[in-house]
């Protein structure tokens, strides 16, 4: 299926790994070109040359911290700077620290608020002129199956990530018909951190090898992990004229792990 977006230019962040990584190559792969972003610049750089050597389209690396104001302007700059202007967003953020209630400070809440609430806010405020102006602009929001369905010891991704779901709902509104907002919902997919966890617990004899661990982390109908790929093509689709009457959906990508009804 030839998605369209040849030419278009997107902006995938925390893309020198992991979800958008895996995002920004499907987008590549499709023809757009792509600015990605990381904190490591040698890790960032090892992602652009992945994706380079895949892409149809042109990949530029641009280091920042999702945190801090002036880099996530900076983001949107370098993007409209490289290739005139904003067709796609996708929004992707290192997970939060794991935690119980009682064992997470005010620190914890305000970074995991900064990290995943105001980067996405910072960032729609910037695209948003840009997006608008184009044909068929698009907002991706990369969150977590955990907005449905709450999960134990993860008490910031259960309750901050929420205000993202709240955030892309009203911008399907707000932003519409000009540009389209949609979430995506991630259950456990085979990334580079799922692998250390698998790593450091066969170290700790939790599990016998590293198929022992995968089947660990199965834990859906489909009986197996979720290949990263398969998310970023779900994004580089909903970012697509293919799905074109998609607006203001959180769908998770899980393999069916998440007992909620809706």
């Amino acid at each position: 299926m030839d998605l369209e977006i040849d030419g278009n230019a997107a902006l995938v962040t925390a893309s020198s790994s992991g979800l958008g990584k895996a995002s920004a190559k499907a987008l590549a792969q499709e023809g757009a070109n792509v600015v990605i972003n990381g904190r490591d610049e040698d890790q960032l750089e090892e992602a652009r040359e992945e994706i380079e050597a895949v892409a149809e389209g042109e990949v530029v690396a641009q280091p920042g911290d999702l945190t801090d104001a002036e880099d996530a302007k900076t983001l949107v700059e370098t993007t409209v700077d490289e290739f005139g202007t904003i067709d796609h967003l996708v929004t992707s953020a290192g997970g939060p620290p794991s935690g119980a209630f009682l064992d997470t400070d005010d620190d914890d809440w305000e970074h995991a608020y900064q990290l995943l609430v105001m980067s996405v806010v910072r960032l729609a405020r910037e695209a948003a002129p840009h997006l608008e102006e184009g044909d068929g602009g698009t907002i991706v929001n990369i969150t977590s199956r955990t907005v449905k369905e709450a999960k134990e010891n993860l008490v910031l991704s259960n309750s901050v990530r929420m205000g993202v779901i709240g955030l892309e709902k009203t911008l399907s509104k707000e932003f519409a018909p000009e540009v389209r907002a949609n979430a995506v919902l991630p259950g456990s997919h085979e990334t580079a951190r799922i692998e250390n966890l698998i790593d450091s617990a066969i170290e700790r004899g939790d599990y016998e090898d590293y198929e022992d661990g995968l089947a660990a982390w199965s834990d859906n109908p489909l009986e197996r992990i979720g290949d990263p790929m398969e998310l970023g093509n779900t994004v580089a689709f909903l970012s697509s004229p293919k799905s074109g009457y998609i607006n203001g959906a959180a769908l998770p990508i899980d393999g069916g792990s998440i007992g909620a009804n809706l």
